[in-house]
């Protein structure tokens, strides 16, 4: 493409609302009614709040004055601060959940993005190509090559632009093509399937705008696929009675004598045979706990009785015992259990060695019905044990369940193909309810001619649109609810004792092994039944937007040549963090049953393709080094790519979102990860021209829960770099910096007042304005030729916030107390500062600064320091360390041996004492008088320190401290 586009900058290049598009994602992640991430499960999806923001500040001029390049854009500084505002009112109204589909806001934004691009086009109608590229009546179409869960090309198509998604995996192009293909082609059709009985009689006009109509199919023919697989399966899901032997044992259920209730689920203990050679025979429960509701008021726990060499479960009410809360678990982590007849210990080894043998089985340890006002546990029955044992799958998914998984695998347990995590019951539901699937395709597309729908014969695959295609789209969506139910009803599904509901077996990323299990009742209607996987694949539909076209396909993103002059907003691959390809094969066994013959192409695979994802997986390419290889080939590739096809008129967007981590190198300690992904970007021919700290990931995740997990994406903002880039020298690099830092970060942050960016977020978007000057040369030159590494541009671009030039741990607790003091303060907020300053959580607490745990970091005290500590045998050490292990030696043991103690480390004398004034200045002008007091007592007793330093054996500066 001709490089000679004029092009002015976009709103994302200079200035976004950013703390409001930040509450707005982290609101939306506890949102589930009518969002379309419960259509279907998909690993790190994006907030539709912070995509749809990206995409209309990547298309949206920025109003501020520009010139060069060949043209003149936009007004003075003054005016294009108003203005900003306005276009700053829209995004702030446009990310709010409420506004998803609201027409009004919408229309707003898009006629913001007609308008900046009739000003494009118009700077460029003497463009030797300008009639194919610069149609002011047609916006350019969006693609996004790493589609996955869908939330970009779905909020692109929001915002009235064509939109194409690709993806290597089968599971997320079938995602994409369920958001944005299908629903705009089956658009404004009224619903063709004979009401559900019971429904009330509908209104003479009902409103089937959108995708309402396809909607109201699936709840229909879902609704059909529930009284059919009652009639098949429904002797194995029987309800239970409450008899007088039940109300002997438990007399707070006489009122219900005699009802019957429907089971909600059955909770099953694994069990291996006693390795007490006395009990051999005997199979033993491991159970993790015996805890059944938690809910203050409404204890439930499950009691062993035993009865000489055998025993049976009951169950109690009231508040449990201790014990019954570790089950049958012995000391220790891990695999660690105790035979219920002997209290023989029943150790992992044992445990793997029973279950690799195929001897590990189950036994029902109780019985959730539902009650007039809750949950009601019951002790197991014969009668309901012999319901589950009498199913018979004639048919059972294949492939093996990774061996390997950053979260865990309970492939050593013996469970080692994917059929191997369902229950016999649940094989045979599954199974039925996959080929009810076809059976209601079948019935859509008789009731749709019958209907008056022309039937063309051509299938959804082939872009039809007659009654075949009709029918097999119903039938995509009711094929994920099938997925839902799988990930819902497995043996991997725990039971949550306080929400008491059964927990989907993705709490984690991976297939940890579980010793109890819930196994729902997929024909009642609480979580993990059919009736709610119906529920959850036709409520989102009618939110979902159907004006423009949409199309998903399954391509390779080194390869693919769909992004030509189309805007591009991507979330790629994170280096080693998840093997989307290993986890998605759960579903791609179900989604194969159903919708092979639908999508033969995408389903013609017996596995999801693994081989070519990229993700540096060590396992696969033959260890560490030739996994981070095959990553940052690839990824360059896929970058360089996207370089040269996307649109020049936008920027290209793309989402960083893994952790910070460091390896130790011949240079010392080096960050990577980050460092490493901007100089794929940069070597793929991009000059990144923006860097903003976006709220993406769910706190509520019960990885998040539980460890220091990711709370932030990076969206880089980058443009083509011209293959002709001059070469500056670092002296030209750092007087450009300081030129231009200034005023940026005064557009970012209104001058300071109520500014749009958070303090916190403020060090990683000034990186964004200070790239935008290093990428844009071919090479920044050090004064001995060689170019400028990413790390060094970074480490001169955080000069300008730091002020001082301290190690990277310490700008890092210098700007974290600023905005924290030593309060707690959350996780993801420290790790997007860390990465902006050079380092990693993991790094600062190395360097024994920091403590940081379950989801939070706070800094250390001077008074938490250690008092043995040596600074000449500390590998790390930074100013922040020095100095507040120095206050502790003054306050604890007096001058002369803090002295000492500066005197064994000589060169950090002037930088501590610099960082003393610098706090010391800080907490007196935040009215912080007890965190002053340490620090001016510090700079009081400096000169006796240094004459005891001296003493010591090292001569000080003398410097003076004038406090």
């Amino acid at each position: 493409m001709n490089n000679n586009i004029k092009t002015p900058k976009k709103l994302i290049e200079v200035a976004l609302p950013l703390d409001a598009i930040n509450k707005a994602a982290a609101r939306e992640k506890s949102i589930r009614h009518g969002h379309p991430s419960t259509l279907h499960l998909w690993w790190a999806r994006r907030p539709l709040a912070a995509a749809r923001a990206v995409i209309f500040a990547q298309m949206v001029n920025d109003p501020g004055y520009q010139q060069g390049g060949g043209f003149r854009y936009g007004v003075n500084k003054e005016k294009a601060q108003a203005e900003r505002e306005r276009l700053f009112k829209i995004v702030e109204d446009l990310v709010q959940w409420e506004n998803t589909n609201n027409e009004e806001v919408l229309e707003r934004a898009r006629a913001e993005i007609r308008r900046s691009w009739r000003e494009v086009c118009e700077l460029n109608k003497g463009h030797p190509q300008a009639a194919e590229l610069f149609n002011p009546d047609k916006l350019p179409a969006f693609h996004d090559p790493f589609a996955g869960g869908g939330a970009l090309p779905l909020e692109a198509q929001r915002l009235g632009l064509e939109s194409y998604a690709s993806d290597l995996n089968p599971v997320a192009v079938t995602i994409n093509k369920a958001m944005i293909e299908i629903p705009p082609r089956f658009a404004g059709r009224a619903p063709v399937g004979p009401r559900v009985p019971g429904d009330k009689q509908g209104k003479l006009s009902e409103d089937w705008s959108g995708a309402k109509g396809l909607a109201e199919d699936v709840r229909r023919y879902g609704a059909w696929m529930r009284a059919e697989a009652e009639k098949r399966i429904g002797h194995l899901y029987p309800q239970v009675e409450i008899t007088a032997e039940i109300v002997k044992e438990r007399p707070d259920l006489k009122p219900l004598l005699g009802q019957k209730l429907t089971v909600i689920a059955w909770l099953w203990a694994r069990t291996v045979k006693s390795p007490n050679p006395a009990f051999s025979h005997v199979d033993v429960p491991l159970a993790s706990t015996f805890i059944l509701s938690s809910k203050a008021g409404k204890e439930s726990y499950v009691q062993p009785v035993v009865e000489g060499d055998k025993y049976r479960f009951t169950v109690k009410v009231g508040e449990p015992p201790q014990e019954a809360g570790d089950g049958t678990k012995a000391a220790g982590r891990g695999a660690n259990f105790r035979c219920v007849l002997s209290d023989t210990p029943i150790g992992g080894d044992y445990i793997k060695a029973e279950g690799q043998a195929g001897r590990m089985g189950e036994r029902l340890m109780a019985i959730v019905a539902e009650g007039v006002r809750g949950r009601i546990y019951l002790a197991p029955t014969q009668e309901h044990e012999d319901a589950a044992r009498q199913a018979q799958p004639a048919w059972k998914p294949s492939g093996n369940v990774p061996a390997r998984l950053t979260g865990g695998t309970c492939v050593p347990y013996g469970l080692t193909e994917w059929s191997d995590l369902f229950t016999p019951r649940q094989l045979v539901a599954l199974t039925t309810f996959s080929d009810l699937v076809g059976e209601a395709i079948a019935k859509v597309k008789a009731d749709a001619i019958a209907a008056g729908l022309p039937d063309d014969g051509e299938p959804l695959a082939k872009v039809g649109s007659g009654a075949t295609a009709y029918s097999e789209a119903v039938g995509v969506y009711l094929a994920f609810a099938i997925d839902r139910l799988a990930m819902t009803g497995n043996n991997l599904v725990r039971w949550n004792g306080v929400g008491e509901k059964a927990q989907h077996s993705f709490g984690r990323q991976a297939f940890p092994m579980l010793w109890d299990f819930a196994e729902p009742n997929f024909l009642a209607d609480a979580t993990g039944s059919l009736s709610a996987g119906i529920f959850y694949s036709h409520d989102p539909l009618p939110l979902l937007p159907t004006e423009t076209a949409g199309i998903a396909s399954q391509l390779d993103a080194q390869s693919q040549t769909v992004s030509k002059n189309k805007v591009v907003s991507t979330d790629p691959p994170y280096y080693n963090n998840i093997a989307y390809a290993d986890l998605s094969d759960f579903f791609y066994v179900w989604l194969r049953k159903s919708l092979r013959e639908i999508f033969p192409e995408l389903f013609a695979t017996l596995a999801v393709p693994k081989a070519e994802e990229l993700v540096a997986t060590p396992y696969r390419h033959g260890g560490r080094e030739q996994a981070e290889k095959f990553f940052l080939d690839g990824m360059t590739a896929a970058m360089h790519n996207l370089a040269r096809q996307a649109s020049q008129a936008f920027p290209v967007t793309i989402y960083y979102a893994f952790k910070q981590s460091e390896t130790k190198d011949e240079a010392g300690t080096s960050s990577t990860g980050w460092e490493t992904f901007l100089q794929a970007v940069l070597d793929a021919g991009f000059a990144i021209t923006g860097t903003w700290p976006v709220r993406t990931e769910m706190r509520t995740r019960q990885v998040a829960m539980d460890s220091n997990a990711l709370a932030s994406s990076i969206i880089l903002v980058c443009r083509q770099r011209p293959a002709d880039a001059p070469t500056v020298s670092r002296r030209e690099f750092i007087r450009e910096l300081n030129a231009v830092l200034p005023e940026a970060l005064d557009e970012m942050t209104r001058g300071g007042v109520n500014s749009p960016v958070a303090p916190v977020d403020l060090s990683q978007a000034i990186i964004g304005p200070g790239m935008a000057i290093f990428s844009q040369y071919a090479a920044v030159l050090e004064a001995d030729g060689t170019p400028m590494s990413v790390r060094t541009a970074l480490q001169l671009i955080n000069r300008f916030l730091a002020e001082d030039d301290f190690d990277h741990d310490t700008q890092f607790c210098l700007h974290w107390f600023e905005q924290q003091g030593w309060a707690t303060g959350k996780y993801g907020d420290a790790d997007v500062l860390a990465r902006a300053k050079g380092t990693s959580v993991g790094g600062l607490q190395a360097s024994g600064v920091v403590d940081s745990s379950k989801g939070e970091l706070r800094l250390l005290k001077w008074a938490e320091m250690p008092r043995d500590w040596q600074p000449e045998k500390d590998a790390r050490l930074p100013v922040w360390e020095a100095l507040h292990q120095l206050i502790r030696a003054l306050n604890q043991d007096g001058e002369s041996v803090a002295g000492a103690l500066l005197a064994r480390m000589p060169a950090r004398a002037e930088p501590i004492r610099a960082l003393a004034y610098r706090l010391y200045t800080l907490c007196e002008r935040k009215g912080w008088a007890e965190e002053a007091r340490a620090y001016n007592e510090l700079v009081t007793a400096w000169s006796a320190i240094e004459q005891a330093a001296g003493e010591a054996g090292v001569l000080g500066s003398q410097a003076q401290l004038d406090i």
